[in-house]
């Protein structure tokens, strides 16, 4: 268990040393690694309690493992949340979540934007088992209150939406829930708990893809839930082990932990460089729009200062000249790499129309703000002003090649 003295240490610290004592290791700095399929109990009677629930213990590691519980504690705490489960993927943690939540005949309300595999979890998942989905622009909390039937039993969003940026006011939108009796799920992907905290601002609870910037090294796959203990019991008893088995292995929780360690440190490089970036984008006459938090111009500053303690790492803009000219702009890049994912220490820049939204029909991405010639950028950790030359010098290219263009017409 973690202690309030834990609890009140600052971000880093908790990240890099809650719930751990080497002294319980033979000293080891490192916690180790726990590479076991099952526990072994002193007596049957032990086994019998622990499987009872009248003692702690382990038992099976689909249900838990010591290195696992370890990082369900650290994340717990930096969300400010009860308790936390490990699972597999980001999607192995919405879909253990809402398998627990959700039964046929209930309803859940979703915002309009939507990561492309989670669109598809919703529209063709939940669907064929009799769950209904209702797609609601949140960026005006109050359209959810016409939409809340007595079926209504969870709203889930994310903010920043993946692609496009879009923000949900979470304390407004988990105000209307709590009136209806209503859960709240948040993906807090790419804010992590350093920008934003859900549960400090009503949510109940938070799911993360702990791929991108809770690894942060483009080298795991896995997915965090934090929230109440109750419900994250009942998720790691239903949700995981007898529904989708969606078990992190030990030694990606152990990559994790190392990724949090720097966690704090990172973000900061993010979000500084990429205020860079999207300045600097916006000011380039190839670009006809930049998404992106921390500019004045965004349409939901006002929100990103409420509740994002920094813009965050991931813009998202259009080029004028549409969907070709993106197709040239990414090939030109040189130092950016075209591939789906973010948060990593690599800067990344993918077409969400054709990559990661593909899941959309090109009705339903028009229907959800998603335009066939948006680009997305996750901008890394590369010295600032490399990342911005090499965007700056694939702009001027397109520029140029469209300049020529005119010229050999006229």
């Amino acid at each position: 268990m973690t202690s309030d003295n834990e609890n009140k240490l600052g971000f880093a610290t908790r990240a890099i040393h809650l719930g751990y004592d080497p002294a319980t290791s033979d000293g080891a700095l490192v916690p180790p690694v726990y590479m076991t399929s099952t526990f072994a109990f002193e007596t049957a009677e032990q086994g019998g309690d622990i499987f009872a629930g009248e003692r702690p213990g382990h038992v099976y590691s689909r249900i838990s493992n010591p290195t696992l519980s370890l990082l369900e504690q650290r994340l717990a705490s930096l969300e400010g949340a009860e308790a936390a489960m490990a699972t597999a993927s980001g999607m192995g943690a919405i879909t253990s979540t809402l398998w627990t939540l959700l039964e046929q005949g209930d309803e859940i309300i979703v915002d309009k934007t939507l990561y492309g595999c989670t669109f598809s979890f919703f529209r063709h998942g939940l669907t064929k088992f009799g769950v209904s989905i209702k797609h609601v622009d949140m960026k005006n909390p109050e359209n959810i209150r016409g939409q809340i039937s007595d079926k209504t039993k969870v709203i889930y969003f994310e903010t920043p939406a993946n692609p496009n940026m879009r923000l949900v006011d979470i304390a407004a939108v988990c105000k209307i829930a709590k009136e209806h009796n209503i859960t709240t799920v948040v993906d807090n992907t790419y804010a992590t708990p350093y920008l934003t905290q859900p549960i400090a601002l009503g949510a109940d609870i938070v799911v993360h893809s702990a791929t991108k910037y809770l690894g942060g090294h483009g080298d795991l796959i896995a997915g965090i839930i934090a929230g109440p203990e109750e419900m994250i019991t009942r998720i790691r008893l239903e949700g995981v082990k007898d529904m989708t088995g969606a078990v992190m292995a030990p030694l990606t929780a152990y990559q994790i932990m190392r990724g949090l360690k720097t966690l704090e440190i990172r973000m900061d490089r993010h979000c500084s460089s990429a205020e860079k970036v999207a300045h600097m984008l916006e000011a380039h006459p190839a670009v006809s729009k930049v998404y992106y938090p921390g500019l004045a111009s965004f349409e939901q500053h006002d929100v990103a200062t409420r509740q994002m303690s920094k813009p965050g790492g991931m813009i998202a803009f259009e080029l004028v000249g549409g969907l070709a000219t993106g197709m040239r702009f990414m090939n030109n890049l040189k130092l950016i790499k075209r591939a789906v994912s973010l948060g990593d220490v690599d800067t990344l820049i993918q077409h969400p129309a054709s990559m990661t939204h593909s899941t959309y029909t090109p009705e339903e991405r028009a229907e959800h703000d998603i335009s066939d010639s948006l680009v997305r950028i996750s901008i890394g950790l590369e010295t600032p002003d490399d990342i911005m030359e090499d965007l700056r010098s694939a702009l001027d290219n397109i520029k140029l090649s469209a300049h020529n263009a005119e010229r050999s017409v006229a």
